[in-house]
């Protein structure tokens, strides 16, 4: 057989959650690729699995990948990567391996299972239509600014992970850049203390800084209403004088015709209303 990547989605919690073919996978395959192999190691003794593991984690992703894609291709062999827990690829080293597999032709398939953003999605009573996950928040203050800020005006619901060291400071964080919106905080999911508490951020801020957080965390929250956004541009337009709102559009490389079009959409009047505002203005210079 030639040389194949097993994804497999590995228990959040409850080992439970495994299913069938993870367990027959990982007993199958002939290297079995761990983010943490002392962790995962109770995995596999749990399931009496007694397949050869190594370390693919953060820190040497790049050149590991590299050999392991090498032993597919010259040995053949099968290699299962299975994360510290849920879906490998989501908020873990995986996606480098699986790009320098597709880069050499190594074939991929995934095993689906659990992953902390959905299970929480579908526990937080918000809508889940239509969602945005950006997994933990970078350290760094400039890169992490501009996503707040880009996420200001994120229709979608949005997921984020948290450790519950910095869940203080990143609900400060959210309360100043998105607002008093609605959050459910999803506690050690699947385990035996999960806790789901749907309430507002500024109300979840006040519990967290007076009850100490413990277990990784999943936040959900609300995307900004549409009727808002609306709001905003009304108040945005209402600010302009009806020239400055052509020039808005005509900046942005519309003709004078789309221009006056898009304007009398925004105003809720008729762009013969438009032209007639312009002439008026025309006529007062």
């Amino acid at each position: 057989m030639a040389g194949k990547l097993y994804l497999c989605a590995t228990p959040i919690g409850n080992l439970e959650d495994i299913t069938f073919r993870v367990v027959r996978t990982l007993e199958e395959v002939d290297l079995i690729a761990a983010e943490d192999t002392r962790n995962s190691m109770k995995l596999l003794n749990h399931f009496q699995i007694k397949t050869p593991m190594t370390s693919y984690h953060e820190y040497n992703k790049v050149d590991k990948a590299r050999y392991l894609v090498e032993k597919m291709l010259s040995d053949d062999i099968q290699v299962a990567l299975i994360t510290d827990a849920g879906t490998p690829g989501i908020s873990d080293p995986g996606e480098e391996l699986v790009r320098q597999c597709y880069e050499a032709g190594v074939e991929v398939t995934s095993l689906p299972g659990p992953a902390a953003c959905v299970t929480a999605l579908t526990l937080s009573g918000l809508a889940t239509r239509r969602f945005c996950f950006e997994a933990f928040l970078p350290s760094d203050k400039k890169e992490k600014q501009q996503i707040l800020q880009e996420l200001q005006q994120e229709t979608r619901t949005i997921i984020l992970y948290e450790a519950p060291h910095r869940l203080v400071r990143t609900l400060e964080e959210l309360n100043q850049a998105l607002g008093n919106r609605r959050i459910t905080v999803c506690r050690e999911l699947t385990k035996k203390y999960e806790t789901v508490f749907q309430t507002t951020i500024q109300e979840a801020l006040e519990f967290y800084e007076v009850e100490e957080p413990r277990g990784e965390c999943v936040l959900v929250i609300e995307g900004k209403s549409r009727q808002e956004i609306l709001k905003e541009q009304v108040q945005q337009w209402e600010k302009m004088t009806l020239p400055e709102h052509m020039q808005y559009y005509e900046m942005q490389g519309m003709d004078r015709k789309a221009a006056m079009k898009a304007v009398a959409k925004d105003r809720n009047i008729s762009k013969r209303d438009v032209y007639q505002a312009l002439l008026d203005e025309e006529e007062e210079k």
